[in-house]
């Protein structure tokens, strides 16, 4: 086809409006990537994909969720970064949830009042709620939102009157520290003096007898019985040098305690100067326990054992490691085992009873009761130690009947690594390094040579 300048006019022309139309296209392509965006899960088992069960729960808020994450940029930027891509995931089904970042070294205060402890932490705030979360996941994210969603206060009544451990007082041995951390998620604290208020409130959840001082009058524990036989829930903290008069409350649970204070070695090759410190890093498999990760540490603990005819069921949730043992002597200077006086480990720390009863309107209920060795773990001194805390807010959970927490299985794609033979492998780099670029080179040589003879 001959051209002629006409007709070059007309394709450059053509040329040209082509080209400006294309970037017409993509400048609008560009603008409406920046007001709606489109996203796709294309992985094997949609890891990356909302499950139903959060879907759900986003469902159910009425405002704005707020996300906090405490973390410092120049030193956890892969924190951040893990925090950005779990928040998105919500942010992606809901779009009135905000993700921000905060240095905890340029806000102290801020860190102090939150009762943030771990870099990386978030802090949901909802309607006035807050709620700490330290573990990155969408489990944990989720049954925190749904700690958020709870509409009703868990009302728990305190044992006064015999020195226990206060929710209300700032001293190291009190519980204030753990107490301020769970009012902020919807629990009403009361104090109970069973001497002046001869009995327990019907709309307590649980009741909490934290490692009294001085030994409970005869009529005090015979209201503790039958607050457990009608069915309430306790949390009982235990000492091992114990008031006397407790004896029909443990009959009533049937158990007993093990003489002496436990010895746990394991703590020395941390550092830990005292042998009377217990740790406990592993937790078998229990609600309570799903998904604790970091050990617990318990100072001045002793054992419990149930007898094997009990009417409850029991799980050992706490238990401490084969080297310890019960010593029955003094704890001065170079403590040894001695295997005619003192109990060996493995042995329970923490006990978890349960047992099916009938209510007043007929309708089968569960009854809890959560027995511990050792109530300094939740104290204003040791609260802040591995997991402790978290423990705390899970027992007081778990009694109160706060179930709806959810377990999302993790998704992981059918096929993530591919394992090849030696000599599969040696094929493989012999193909890529050398076949290919020797085929490669003789296409082109054959290429031009047919060329040049042309």
């Amino acid at each position: 086809m001959q051209t002629n300048r006409k007709l070059r006019m007309q394709l450059r022309l053509q040329g040209g409006i082509f080209i400006a139309l294309l970037l017409l296209v993509v400048g609008l392509l560009a603008w409406l990537s920046t007001r709606y965006v489109v996203e796709a899960d294309w992985t094997a088992a949609g890891r990356h994909t909302l499950s139903e069960a959060s879907s759900q729960v986003l469902d159910e808020l009425q405002g704005p969720l707020r996300i906090t994450s405490f973390s410092r940029a120049e030193l956890s930027p892969e924190l951040r970064q893990r925090s950005r891509e779990l928040v998105a995931r919500y942010q992606r089904h809901r779009g009135d949830i905000e993700l921000i970042f905060v240095d905890p070294d340029q806000r102290p205060q801020q860190v102090r009042e939150w009762g943030v402890q771990a870099e990386g932490e978030l802090v949901l705030e909802y309607m006035g709620q807050r709620e700490n979360l330290r573990t990155l996941g969408e489990q944990a994210l989720t049954n925190a939102i749904m700690r958020l969603l709870r509409d009703d206060e868990r009302k728990v009544y305190f044992i006064t009157g015999h020195g226990e451990r206060r929710f209300d007082r700032q001293a190291n041995h009190d519980l204030s520290q753990w107490a301020e951390q769970l009012q902020q998620r919807g629990f009403d604290f009361q104090q109970l003096n069973l001497s002046s208020t001869p009995e327990i409130p019907a709309d307590a959840s649980a009741l909490v007898l934290a490692s009294p001082q001085l030994p409970l009058h005869p009529g005090e524990v015979a209201l503790l019985v039958d607050y457990l036989e009608g069915g309430g829930n306790l949390l009982w903290l235990s000492e091992p040098e114990r008031p006397e008069g407790l004896a029909p409350l443990k009959e009533a649970l049937d158990l007993h305690f093990v003489p002496g204070t436990l010895i746990d070695p394991t703590g020395q090759r941390l550092g830990i100067d005292n042998p009377a410190i217990v740790l406990v890093p592993e937790y078998p498999a229990h609600p309570v326990s799903q998904g604790l990760e970091a050990l617990t540490l318990f100072p001045i603990a002793h054992a419990i054992q149930q007898y094997s005819d009990s009417a409850w069921q029991s799980f050992p949730l706490l238990n401490t490691l084969p080297n310890s043992w019960a010593e029955t002597g003094p704890l001065d200077g170079e403590v040894r085992f001695d295997d005619t006086e003192d109990t060996p480990g493995p042995l329970t720390i923490g006990l978890l009873l349960e047992r099916s009863i009938e209510g007043t309107d007929g309708i089968q209920a569960q009854q809890r009761v959560a027995v511990l060795g050792d109530g300094d773990f939740l104290s204003n001194s040791f609260l802040g130690n591995g997991a402790n805390q978290e423990l705390g807010d899970r027992l007081l959970n778990w009694l109160s009947h706060d179930d709806r927490f959810i377990a999302i299985a993790p998704r992981t794609a059918p096929d993530t690594r591919l394992d090849l033979e030696r000599n599969h492998i040696m094929l493989i780099g012999f193909g890529f390094l050398v076949a290919l670029p020797l085929l490669l080179l003789a296409s082109g040589l054959t290429i031009w040579w047919r060329r040049r003879r042309r």
